[in-house]
């Protein structure tokens, strides 16, 4: 590292509002409203802070709709970052901030549950997108085995309905419990009674360890703050040689579904979705284009496998 380097990033580092501010991007990226509502500042101090350390090489950003949401950038300059917060994180500032954090996160998780819970009885009827008869079709015919099935993230329970049907078990996972309940009463009247009904979240399922040979996330992984701490999750439940299976959109510019649908990512390119798959622990990933939605904005639909390795 340069000398010139060094001195830029001991000079960020140098700043207790900087230092809270990388002490909480340590747990994911947040937007600069977020930021703010935490750390209880000002836009226009934060913003200031956060240029700094960008320039210093600390933090990047990517935009999405109207937000700017801030990461930490790996390399050199993070190990170092780690040594700093460490000797403090038993400090009242980064305990505050940290409690802040979590009542964000709270907050989070319960807009998402009451947009669920309200829309779970008509939600089979939406039009959502990449939802295609065909993208599920072709899906199916890669989870041949019959087994132990987990469905993280319901949805309408459309899918979930058709794997019971061919699965030894499968255990749904939502975070509505109205979600939970409507395909409980659908799963009633086809007379399915192996199905389990879990209220969790998809990024942190209460379910034990190597306890499935399919895990499935349909339409959901836009749905995680964080998509590859949810496959990762995903991968734990999984037995050794157990497979994920992964339907969700090719990354789009349709931003009106965040806020009319709750989505956290605008879809996933391939190789993203295969990036986040590798770090997850996952081999053998197989991803495909399966269907175009046929009404606008025709959404794409990817389907992607993995494998949980002996």
């Amino acid at each position: 590292m340069a000398l010139t380097t060094t001195t830029r990033l001991l000079k960020a580092l140098g700043d207790e509002t900087r230092l809270r501010i990388l002490h909480l991007l340590v747990r994911g990226e947040l937007s600069v409203s977020e930021l703010q509502e935490v750390l209880n500042m000002g836009q226009s101090r934060i913003s200031t802070q956060l240029t700094l350390l960008r320039d210093a090489g600390l933090v990047a950003d990517r935009k999405a709709g109207r937000r700017n949401y801030y990461h930490l950038v790996p390399g050199p300059s993070a190990d170092l970052l780690d040594e700093v917060l460490a000797q403090h994180d038993d400090t009242a500032e980064f305990q505050i901030d940290l409690a802040g954090l979590g009542a964000l996160q709270a907050q989070r998780q319960e807009e998402s549950r009451s947009y669920f819970d309200r829309v779970a009885a008509a939600f089979g009827e939406q039009v959502l997108p990449g939802r295609t008869w065909e993208g599920l079709s072709r899906a199916m015919l890669q989870l041949l085995p019959r087994g132990r099935y987990a469905d993280l993230g319901i949805g309408d329970g459309l899918l979930t309905l058709m794997l019971a049907q061919v699965a030894e078990s499968i255990t749904a996972v939502d975070l509505s419990t109205e979600m939970l309940r409507q395909l409980e009463l659908r799963a009633r009247r086809k007379g399915l009674a192996n199905i389990t009904y879990v209220e969790g979240d998809l990024e942190s399922p209460p379910l034990p360890d190597a306890s499935f040979d399919v895990v499935v996330l349909s339409q959901a992984l836009h749905h995680a703050i964080e998509p590859t701490r949810a496959l990762s999750q995903a991968r734990r439940l999984l037995a050794p040689g157990g497979r994920v299976l992964v339907l969700d959109l090719l990354a789009h510019h349709e931003g009106w579904v965040r806020e009319q649908l709750q989505h956290q990512h605008l879809g996933f390119t391939e190789s993203d979705l295969e990036q986040r798959l590798s770090e997850a622990g996952f081999s053998n990933i197989h991803i495909e284009r399966a269907a175009r939605d046929p009404q606008p904005p025709h959404f794409m639909t990817l389907v992607a496998t993995g494998r949980n390795p002996d």
